[in-house]
């Protein structure tokens, strides 16, 4: 699969349950190589170590609990950063002193100063920094931005996306069960649905109204650390400076739903509907009052190796594509620091709206 490139010495730091899938990704990513990992947890290591076993065959392998010292090992032309939200900031303080690429996944980072950090000295490096939105890379959703972009519906005046899901996973100590570890939910799991706001509008966002709360999941649960906080259902509603208007519906208690995500588009000349996993694109042309519709169906297809290594509906595997062609090219990153400092900052706005009961203007964050 995909075009042979130059190839790329991958150190992963953090290999919980999204490591692991980066590294069925890289396997099946043409030059790909891991040559190290870095988890303080020494079971995320072997989980890690058996599935580059399972992917790679029998290939040299550094492991570390630590990522200074994977850093300090050198031999590596690009990092990931998997682990868990809160920790991004300092590992990447440390990563950012290296010549590499990096790949860092979502959220950026917990709250908008961090991101803000991270998005500036993002800006002074000469090699790629990636911020891991996947969901634009889906290749239904894919289809539906670039028909939406190449003006199918008409001048776009509404969008909505709908994710009903099951709850959070478990983590390693159940660290996402916080919001002071997670950022929240709306920073957490709608980065990336915001971020695909934002590139599907091709505006930026002025006000963020969001009711959501903690209703189903994980109520009575207790641990250690505390209570539980995150949101598990909300309406969030996004004014964009073009004038076009955004929802989103989240719901982490709907696992029985056919579809886990669905987005619409509507301008003035017809709706445009993409759900997943079906890859079900709907064309529904406007045709007036009682007249016949002309709904068009089809299906956008999916390599069967992208979805069985992992569970992002293969998008993982076309954003390591493009990530590989950007560093080989000298590209930009199709989705920089800058996209994550936005993501996080319509998520922190949702979530001071969701507690707070009130409209916030991103010009209070930004």
């Amino acid at each position: 699969m995909g075009e042979a490139i130059a190839p790329l010495n991958w150190g992963l730091i953090g290999t919980g349950m999204m490591g692991v899938e980066h590294i069925q990704n890289l396997a099946i990513t043409p030059g790909a190589r891991i040559v190290a990992i870095a988890d303080p947890v020494e079971n995320s290591r072997a989980q890690a170590k058996a599935a580059i076993a399972t992917a790679f065959g029998d290939t040299p392998l550094a492991l570390h609990d630590n990522p200074a010292d994977l850093l300090a090992a050198g031999g590596i032309d690009a990092v990931l950063v998997a682990s868990p939200n809160h920790t991004h900031r300092a590992i990447l303080e440390a990563v950012f002193a290296h010549d590499v690429h990096i790949l860092c996944e979502k959220p950026l980072a917990t709250n908008v100063a961090d991101a803000r950090w991270i998005a500036t000295q993002a800006k002074s490096r000469k090699k790629l920094f990636w911020t891991a939105m996947e969901y634009r890379f889906m290749p239904p959703v894919a289809e539906f931005i670039r028909e939406v972009h190449e003006g199918r519906v008409g001048r776009l005046r509404m969008l909505s996306i709908r994710e009903h899901r099951f709850p959070f996973l478990v983590k390693v100590n159940d660290w996402n069960r916080f919001s002071a570890n997670t950022g929240g939910t709306m920073v957490e799991k709608c980065c990336h649905f915001f971020d695909l706001m934002r590139h599907i509008v091709k505006s930026e966002p002025t006000r963020v109204y969001c009711s959501g709360a903690m209703d189903v999941n994980h109520v009575g649960e207790r641990y250690e650390a505390g209570i539980p906080d995150i949101i598990d259902n909300s309406y969030t509603i996004v004014d964009f400076a073009n004038g076009v208007r955004a929802m989103l519906d989240l719901c982490m208690f709907a696992d029985g739903a056919e579809e886990q995500e669905e987005l619409t588009a509507v301008g003035g000349k017809a709706r445009l509907d993409v759900g997943i996993p079906s890859g079900r694109l709907t064309y529904s042309p406007r045709t007036g009052f009682m007249n016949p519709k002309a709904v068009e169906r089809s299906i956008v297809p999916v390599p069967e190796a992208a979805l069985k290594a992992g569970s992002h509906h293969g998008s993982t595997w076309f954003q390591h594509q493009a990530f590989a062609h950007a560093a080989a090219t000298g590209h930009p990153a199709l989705v920089g620091a800058e996209d994550g400092l936005r993501a996080v900052a319509m998520g922190q706005a949702a979530e001071i709206s969701a507690r707070e009961g009130r409209a916030v203007n991103i010009s209070e964050l930004l």
